[in-house]
């Protein structure tokens, strides 16, 4: 299993950069290679699922299941898309300056055999700078509220 990750710190309280984080109509300005957002299921972000198709020649369609949130500190969701199944977390650090947020990825390729290894290797980086335009595009959505598609 792989795993990747990014911070970033906001000049925004936790509370602030949390009701950003979860409101999916604003996904569209940050979330490195969304096209859309197809359908929220139940209680988000407590409970229940996102369904979001990615870019052209990008992740296809996109599963968000929540499997858990804590108001204030994160969230962590089962992700699925036509090429990794795993685990993302968000995480919200209360600072002085405002407050540090986590993201990461725990993911493991849907492919078998010594080929998924080689190709992990290749594709660990660019999923972990794919978080970190996610995070760069979200400091900038936060703190001045520019749209960045």
């Amino acid at each position: 299993m792989g795993r990747v990750r990014a911070e970033v710190q906001v000049a925004a309280l936790a509370s602030a950069a949390e009701e950003l984080w979860y409101d999916t109509s604003r996904w569209p300005t940050f979330v490195d290679g969304l096209a859309h957002v197809a359908k929220v299921e139940g209680d988000w972000p407590r409970a229940g699922r996102v369904l979001w198709d990615a870019k052209v020649d990008g992740r296809g369609r996109v599963d968000e299941r929540v499997t858990e949130h804590e108001a204030r500190m994160g969230q962590s969701v089962a992700v699925e898309d036509e090429k990794i199944t795993g685990t993302q977390r968000i995480a919200f650090h209360p600072t002085e300056a405002g407050c540090r947020v986590v993201l990461s990825l725990d993911y493991r390729l849907k492919m078998d055999g010594p080929q998924a290894f080689v190709i992990d290797r290749f594709a660990r980086r660019p999923m972990r700078d794919s978080l970190k335009r996610t995070l760069a595009r979200f400091q900038r959505e936060l703190e001045v509220g520019d749209t960045i598609v």
